[in-house]
């Protein structure tokens, strides 16, 4: 993270990464090259989605994600998978003020969230979302719409940050009723290839990342490499963003 202290903006690296609970295209579940993958992209914050957290027998993916990379970590679980809880985390070299969830689950559907952790950034506050939508149209669209109504919220006031996986494969409604409330990164402006699922062949586009508030994007990457082609069934997201206060 960079300041610039005459104008009271923060160059922030934010990253988003489906890790797939670590399971990559090659069938083995290797946390260390999550991890890899991780320390290469060098971010500040970073939302993951389908993480296996703590179990009876196992301190879980984020605690040992944080220990391998020397960041905090503070986990939205969905729901169990198998005996572990499974869900949304948020790596961090930030201080946590605050760490909230909001339900997203619709009807019948697997259960979804949005996690919200508000970073102290000096003196002022970060809001970071991070969200992993569902696969089906509706339920997409009732999502989006609780999402957009959550981060407009006008009693959350400063710079926000929303990004994650959307599952959007195509233009549609979450996307349009998202776009109508928060500033969209247009992949295709900042990316030669801006599709990043599946990794190995990425066809789609199913992460993004929205804001809120004084953002400049300075730099969008997806690294596309030997080891990220392999690590999880998806790319990670990273952007440089100066935030300003």
């Amino acid at each position: 993270m960079a300041q610039d202290e005459s104008r009271n903006t923060h160059t922030i690296r934010v990253a988003t990464y489906n890790i797939h609970r670590a399971r990559g295209l090659d069938g083995r579940t290797r946390l260390e090259r999550i991890a890899a993958v991780l320390a290469t992209v060098d971010a500040d914050i970073v939302a993951l989605q389908e993480v296996v957290g703590a179990s009876p027998l196992k301190p879980g993916q984020a605690a040992e994600l944080g220990a391998a990379l020397g960041m905090g970590w503070v986990m939205a679980p969905t729901r169990h998978w198998r005996t572990a809880l499974f869900g949304n985390v948020v790596l961090s070299r930030l201080p946590v003020r605050h760490h909230v969830q909001h339900d997203l689950t619709w009807k019948t559907c697997e259960p979804r969230n949005v996690q919200r952790v508000d970073f102290e950034v000096d003196s002022h506050v970060l809001h970071f979302y991070n969200v992993h939508l569902g696969t089906a149209l509706l339920e997409r669209r009732h999502q989006a719409a609780r999402l957009a109504s959550l981060v407009h919220d006008r009693r959350v006031t400063g710079p926000k940050i929303v990004l994650g996986d959307f599952n959007e494969w195509a233009r549609g409604l979450a996307t349009d009723i998202l776009a109508e409330r928060l500033q969209s990164i247009d992949l295709r402006q900042h990316l030669k290839r801006g599709r990043n699922y599946p990794g190995f062949f990425p066809i789609l586009h199913l992460d993004h990342i929205y804001y809120e508030g004084h953002v400049e994007v300075l730099k969008v990457t997806s690294p596309r490499d030997r080891l990220t082609l392999v690590a999880s069934d998806h790319l990670p997201l990273v952007a440089d963003l100066k935030i300003g206060f």
